[in-house]
């Protein structure tokens, strides 16, 4: 027969077991080859055309940004690295989102689309080629060009964050 007592004690190991259980999995999603551990990433081209200014650059420096905060790749230089990341922006519509009565533009939407290949280097095989990525950004129409660079800089950090959730897992 259980008394109070045990089964205060074994509510007691329950939770013991649940607490330590939980350290065990990680929701990261990180699926990562064993035998990778760094990643380069050069600076992508821009084969867009729009003249936005610094895109590629921002875009290079938000990726490496990104997987800094996450942690299952390290970045290096290419002759010191496991994998690579290589990446062209093909396009950057900028094009009307919302029209209000007497068909004025309110909110305009800015796309960064590119193609990126990353590149297993100690396999030498492509892990994938060319997949496409294409995020973006909104601004009031009568913004100003400050808030037409954030809208190119939420586009950018959403493409950071696609990019390394697509080479860190296997989902």
């Amino acid at each position: 027969m259980l008394t109070m007592r045990h089964i205060v004690l074994y509510l007691c190991v329950f939770a013991v077991v649940c607490v330590v259980d939980s350290g065990c999995y990680s929701f990261t999603g990180s699926s990562v080859l064993p035998h990778l551990h760094t990643v380069a990433v050069p600076l992508f081209d821009d084969q867009s055309g729009s003249a936005e200014p610094n895109l590629r650059e921002n875009l290079t420096n938000k990726l490496v940004d990104q997987f800094n905060r996450d942690n299952s790749l390290k970045v290096a230089d290419k002759s010191h690295a496991d994998s690579m990341i290589e990446g062209v922006i093909i396009a950057v519509p900028d094009a009307p989102k919302d029209i209000a009565g007497g068909e004025t533009v309110t909110l305009r939407r800015i796309t960064v689309n590119c193609k990126v290949t990353y590149t297993d280097l100690k396999l030498k095989k492509k892990v994938f080629t060319d997949k496409p990525y294409s995020e973006w950004g909104d601004y009031a129409a009568s913004g100003s060009l400050t808030d037409r660079q954030n809208a190119v800089s939420a586009a950018l950090d959403k493409l950071a964050q696609d990019i390394v959730l697509d080479t860190v897992s296997g989902w």
